[in-house]
């Protein structure tokens, strides 16, 4: 399977052609959604955006891991990971 990122530059260009904004305008418009969604997560910990999915801040525990190459066990310190889960919407069309 090749694996291929969606970049913001792929997004500014999508939004460009689709909608006909500026280039430059298309990319703050990008820019700012992604700080909303941001600051969003910071504030409440959870954003839905209704027929596409929820983001949910999720708090991982301290954990001991293990390098696959060395086999050398470290430490990992606890964190803060964006958990992302789908809508049925989006669920069904990815299975159809």
């Amino acid at each position: 399977m090749v694996r291929k990122n969606f970049t913001r530059k792929e997004l500014t260009n999508k939004l460009y052609q689709n909608i006909g904004f500026s280039k430059n305008y298309s990319s703050v418009i990008i820019d700012d959604f992604f700080e909303i969604l941001i600051h969003g997560l910071l504030k409440s910990g959870k954003i839905k955006i209704t027929s596409f999915g929820t983001f949910k801040v999720i708090n991982k525990k301290e954990r001991i891991g293990r390098n696959p190459k060395t086999k050398i066990e470290a430490i990992i310190m606890p964190r803060k990971v964006v958990k992302f889960i789908p809508s049925t919407l989006i669920k069904e069309k990815l299975n159809s």
